[in-house]
């Protein structure tokens, strides 16, 4: 899981052209929304995108998008759960 989030960090750097920031500086539990590193509604829908292309997962439910995008943790989870075999 640690390679994942980390892997994850990356990814949303990239994705959301976060250039200012490094990995370490987005804690594994840290909120990407709001307070925390601030990301919106579009940065959300980017996020959709990538779990879609690179890990093959897609949510199902729209109404789980805020508890799966809390934090890179609960990504990395949502991940972990649903990846195909």
């Amino acid at each position: 899981m640690e390679q994942l989030m980390a892997d994850l960090k990356r990814q949303i750097i990239e994705a959301l052209n976060l250039k200012h920031l490094t990995p370490a500086e987005i804690g594994d539990d840290q909120p990407l929304f709001g307070e925390g590193l601030g990301l919106d509604s579009i940065d959300a829908l980017e996020l959709i995108v990538l779990l879609q292309q690179q890990y093959k997962v897609k949510i199902e439910n729209p109404q789980d998008g805020p508890k799966i995008f809390r934090s890179v943790r609960t990504i990395a989870e949502f991940i972990t759960a649903h990846k195909p075999a």
